[in-house]
């Protein structure tokens, strides 16, 4: 990764620049840190401006329809965003421009696909392991070196209500030491609400005292499981699966039994990414809900925002 890097910025790999503005949100780490929030709150941003925008992503972990659960996912927030799954975001985002007439494109997890440019980088750190550990994969999380945020515009730190303010300092120190003039902002999951399939809400208050069987295939399962808890629901039994999974007939019977072998459970809980592969109201005769997860900025959104109208005024050049 080093040796990619340095071959990027001495510019001996070609950097493709799109003819409108490109947002890349990323990470250093694998697993999950919040992008998908993140993109709904930034695609929201742009949308209620009146700007065309498009999301550009791998696709990694499609399924048989050719969508990932992110994609399935962000259909139901974001209707009126066009998401182009493609390994080749190059032409994903010539599609995008010539053929949609989008004015702004989001690269999904983008802080490695470093073959277009962008205009602003905005990097994800999970306050509850915001450096991978400090190894890189396999022995840790790690993608490449925490010194690789001096390429980021804004160090968006997630979850930070899941530590304690001095941690929050801590990390915030680290960061400026390889980042000093990085636009910093922190954030936190709230729970919005809770869906079902059938698009029947419930407020979230629901959960405080229900006892709840919770199962989920993300990659912060740990920080799902606390933020039920967190809304005072009494977690019965949790199941996790591995991130991106698909889920088949067989894991729904299995989780059907295991649901009704307890006669305390009253509900089911997934996240929403999970649920848009499932398409089912119910497991074991037991409710079954996602928790609609949104994204609140508890410091710097002003920061932000400056950078998110610097983007508008570019494509408003164009």
């Amino acid at each position: 990764m080093r040796i990619r890097n340095e071959l990027y910025d001495r510019g001996w790999l070609a950097v493709h620049t799109a003819a409108v503005p490109v947002v890349a949100v990323g990470n250093l780490t694998v697993g999950g840190t919040g992008k998908t929030p993140t993109v709904v709150f930034l695609a929201r941003w742009f949308r209620r401006r009146d700007m065309r925008v498009a999301i550009l992503s791998r696709g990694y972990g499609a399924g048989a329809d050719g969508r990932n659960d992110e994609a399935r996912e962000l259909e139901t927030k974001l209707d009126d965003v066009p998401h182009l799954q493609e390994p080749d975001r190059v032409a994903s985002s010539q599609i995008a421009i010539d053929e949609l007439d989008m004015q702004v494109l989001l690269l999904d997890d983008g802080f490695q696909h470093r073959r277009i440019a962008r205009q602003l980088d905005i990097v994800l750190l999970d306050a509850t392991n915001p450096f991978g550990y400090d190894h890189w994969l396999p022995r840790g999380l790690l993608r490449e070196s925490p010194r690789s945020l001096r390429r980021a515009h804004v160090v968006m730190l997630t979850r930070c209500d899941l530590v304690t303010t001095q941690r929050l300092a801590e990390i915030r120190a680290r960061v400026q030491r390889f980042a000093p003039n990085v636009t910093w902002v922190e954030t936190e999951h709230s729970p919005a609400v809770l869906k079902n399939a059938s698009g029947q809400l419930k407020p979230i208050d629901d959960l405080s005292g229900k006892r709840c069987f919770v199962f989920c295939g993300i990659g912060n399962p740990e920080a799902f499981y606390d933020t039920v808890r967190r809304r005072g629901a009494e977690i019965v039994e949790t199941q996790t699966f591995p991130d991106h999974y698909e889920f088949k007939a067989a894991d729904l019977a299995s989780l059907s039994r295991q649901v009704e072998s307890n006669s305390n459970i009253e509900m089911v809980l997934c996240t929403g990414k999970d649920l848009a592969k499932l398409h089912i109201d119910q497991l074991g005769l037991r409710p079954l809900f996602a928790v609609d997860i949104e994204l609140t900025i508890r410091l710097g959104r002003e920061a932000l925002e400056e950078r998110l109208k610097d983007v508008v005024e570019m494509s408003n050049c164009l």
